[in-house]
């Protein structure tokens, strides 16, 4: 992809970016490595921290669809004429709550993207 930026700015700032994420990395191995027992408060917030990095990785492609957001997972329509009619809406969102759902129920990696990549297989190749 061009750019108007000069190669100098682009490794400038990859420079400065890893430099920040090496400093905020080590900020917290020299932290630690300086208390003794680390408390139970950050212990229990430190647990959700992968679940957090999961969900802001995962979230963008579930709702981002074709450049903008897609929140509606079904679509309901009703008229005078046709009646109620239901039609997927962002069936990647609606598989992805299955998932959820899978995930709630099992607890079970292997099951919760068995039941997303079946719900979506259906609803892109059946429905």
């Amino acid at each position: 992809m061009p750019t108007d930026y000069g190669p100098v700015a682009i490794w400038g700032v990859a420079a400065v970016v890893g430099l920040a994420t090496f400093a905020v990395r080590g900020s917290f191995v020299y932290l630690f490595g300086r208390i003794e027992t680390v408390p139970p408060r950050v212990t229990r917030a430190l647990r959700f921290v992968p679940p957090a990095v999961f969900a802001a990785l995962v979230v963008p492609s579930l709702v981002v669809v074709d450049g903008s957001a897609d929140l509606v997972p079904v679509a309901v329509s009703a008229s005078a004429s046709e009646g109620v009619s239901v039609a997927v809406g962002n069936e990647r969102l609606l598989a992805g709550l299955v998932a959820a759902g899978a995930a709630w129920v099992t607890e079970d990696v292997f099951a919760t993207i068995a039941a997303g990549m079946l719900t979506l297989w259906f609803l892109r190749f059946v429905v």
